[in-house]
């Protein structure tokens, strides 16, 4: 783990830039909304000038990044983000690269199979994901954002991501768990998953779920992304989650050694 100093004085000054921000938050909103909005909707949402709301629209609109209805005058994402997010796809090559590890854990195992991103040391964002077909669903989607440090690959990022304790345990104490765990008890975990190269979260992160996880390192050792598995508490006995462990692993030193060879 790094020294606290050395963390502190190599964290760049970000100015902030208020309309990048606003626009970002726009684009976020309708990303989370079913239906078009009109702009006093946006504006009241977002605590914006209704002026200013109507400028950043235009110029998202201008860029295709936003779909402007002229009939209803209301406004939703277009296609452009779905250029965007294709291109942001390619450019990283995890997502091609664990879906058949995926598909082929989630039907021998029945379980949740999913690939997440933790290049951001803030946020953990699922990238693939296969489902079985027991009557099981976990809610989440490609493109879920969840803070790292959060469930079997929070343990993994505390413990192979290179912060200090002092900043993994600030962070901790955000977490919202199902039944929440003391510090000491999770750091203990964390302690185990980097001498195991795997983490285990039973009945904690999801009451009455089973997540697993397997750390995908780069050839220094640094986590990159995770593979994870989640199944109901008594769907797998010891035996059967260690060997499914143990798939999961291979499959992600496969995939490392692809990603950065």
């Amino acid at each position: 783990m790094k020294n606290p100093t050395e963390s502190v004085l190599s964290v760049p000054r970000i100015r902030p830039v208020p309309a990048v921000s606003r626009a970002i938050a726009i684009l976020r909103l309708l990303g989370k909304m079913r239906t078009p909005m009109g702009v006093n909707a946006i504006a009241q949402s977002l605590k914006l000038v209704p002026s200013t709301c109507l400028h950043i629209l235009r110029a998202l609109t201008e860029e295709k990044l936003v779909s402007f209805d002229r009939t209803t005058k209301h406004y939703r994402l277009g296609a452009g983000m779905l250029t965007l997010a294709r291109s942001a796809i390619e450019a990283n090559a995890f997502p091609l690269l664990v879906q058949p590890a995926l598909d082929q854990l989630s039907t021998k195992w029945g379980v949740t199979a999913i690939g997440v991103d933790v290049g951001d040391p803030d946020q953990m964002v699922v990238v693939a994901l296969s489902r079985s077909n027991i009557p099981f669903r976990l809610h989440v989607d490609v493109g879920s954002v969840f803070p790292s440090l959060l469930s079997a690959t929070g343990r993994l990022v505390a413990a192979f991501g290179g912060q200090s304790e002092a900043e993994i345990k600030k962070r901790f104490q955000k977490l919202r768990w199902d039944k929440p765990l003391d510090f000491k008890v999770w750091n203990k975990e964390v302690v185990f998953a980097q001498k195991n190269q795997y983490s285990m979260d039973r009945n904690t992160y999801i009451a009455g779920v089973t997540i697993a996880a397997v750390p995908v390192l780069t050839p220094t050792g640094k986590i990159s992304h995770t593979i994870v598995c989640a199944s109901l508490m008594d769907a797998l006995n010891k035996k059967q989650l260690t060997t499914l462990v143990g798939e999961m692993q291979v499959q992600a030193r496969l995939i490392a050694d692809q990603l950065f060879a």
